[in-house]
């Protein structure tokens, strides 16, 4: 595996061949940094040290048979040290935030076990600008635009099938003429309007489907979505209610706290509540490819939180162990979160969408929704669910009629 060329490298190396405007790049394989032999890659950051900064994007051989958006690409420093850097972050996000996403794959995508070792690095000049991603959907091609990080005032994400510039529809049609497969394009327009080629991924064997439509309903106050093709989907739902969740934690530290008690709690129990709760998101989000997140209380209850980490101050020691379980909780619910590509809560929260999120191929079949009630309805809405017996498990559906308003609907 280590001797094959990752498709995104392979790509990039056939539309510079064939005159595409590609920027300079290097593939450096794992090999080479397992043995330190950094010769190529040294002659190549010498003829870009007046940049100071490079742009390391992940190229594992197997990394084409994940979605994109898996494995990350950082800016760092045009030097030796930067790009180990690079490379050492990346292997240690997929090891770490991107586990779970990377689990769900293997379980229902059959995507391959992967060994991070095996890490390869393709390196760029950094190059100013914002990220544009085409792609061909039936017989039109959309283009994906994303916020440009170097705007103070910045727009959402959006797609649309007319480009800024008739260039990257030319272009587009070139590139996929050339590679002779539908493919996934991504450029980086300059702050001078130049169009760069910086990644290509082969999509042609990935359908888009349509889902079908459902009953009960309760109607909320908004959607948020990139796309608008469809307008029903279902989804197992996860019910998450933190406020309950430190409620029980609180009453466990009242317990052990309590003199005289028999048998009196011990911390350990306290943290096995902790852990049973991540095991209990991860074991969701491993059972349902898709999913939505019902957010009873997700981040709000911070007063809740403080009180909890705080509550054992009269034991330092165990203060410090329930203070850090309940820190790394956050971290687990943060992730889980990230894996729902259905969010249904109250107006304050949002998904924050990056480029391949927002519009890369994997959500042409699955974008990307929070459906939301306005703040002042929080309880009363709250209640509305309870008193339908809404419950994690469940299967939900969400209508958007024609007022761009979501009804959801337990079956």
């Amino acid at each position: 595996m280590k001797n094959k060329i990752p498709e995104k490298a392979r790509l990039l190396e056939k539309l510079r061949e064939n005159g595409f405007n590609v920027p300079d790049f290097i593939y450096v394989p794992s090999d080479q940094f397992n043995s330190k032999d950094f010769t190529q890659l040294e002659l190549f950051l010498d003829k870009h040290r007046q940049s100071y900064k490079v742009i390391a994007r992940s190229a594992h051989p197997l990394e084409s048979k994940y979605n994109g958006g898996t494995f990350d690409s950082l800016d760092t420093y045009a030097d030796i040290g930067g790009i180990k850097y690079a490379r050492n972050r990346m292997i240690k996000i997929a090891e770490t935030s991107k586990r779970l996403s990377i689990q769900r794959q293997q379980v229902f995508n059959h995507a391959p076990e992967i060994n991070m070792d095996e890490m390869g690095v393709i390196v760029m000049p950094f190059v100013n600008g914002s990220s544009v991603m085409a792609k061909m959907i039936g017989n039109r091609w959309e283009f994906g635009y994303c916020r440009d990080r170097e705007r103070k005032v910045q727009s959402e994400p959006y797609i649309t099938n007319v480009p800024h510039d008739q260039r990257l529809l030319t272009l587009s049609m070139d590139i996929q003429k050339t590679l002779k497969f539908k493919c996934e394009i991504e450029y980086i327009i300059s702050t001078e309007g130049d169009i760069h080629v910086v990644q290509a991924k082969d999509i042609s064997g990935i359908e888009t489907l349509e889902e079908k439509e459902s009953e009960r309903s309760i109607k909320l106050d908004g959607m948020r979505r990139i796309r608008k093709r469809r307008n029903h989907r279902e989804r197992p739902v996860y019910v998450m209610n933190n406020k309950a969740f430190y409620i029980n934690i609180i009453s466990q530290c009242e317990d052990l706290l309590k003199k005289g008690k028999d048998p009196k709690i011990d911390i350990n129990d306290i943290i096995s509540t902790i852990k049973a709760y991540e095991t209990e998101l991860d074991s969701f989000a491993l059972r349902h490819q898709r999913f939505a997140v019902l957010g009873f209380s997700i981040q709000d209850p911070s007063e809740l939180y403080q009180i909890a980490s705080n509550y054992l101050e009269e034991l330092p020691e165990l203060q410090k162990i329930l203070s850090k379980a309940l820190h790394n909780n956050l971290y687990a619910i943060d992730i889980f979160l990230a894996e729902a590509d259905t969010l249904i809560a109250k107006d304050k929260f949002r998904i924050n969408l990056c480029s391949h999120d927002a519009y890369g191929i994997d959500t042409v079949r699955n974008p990307l929704w929070s459906a939301y009630w306005h703040i002042d309805r929080h309880d009363e809405m709250v209640k509305e669910f309870l008193r339908l017996g809404f419950k994690t498990g469940d299967t939900i559906g969400i209508d958007i009629d024609a007022e761009d308003q979501p009804i959801i609907s337990r079956h």
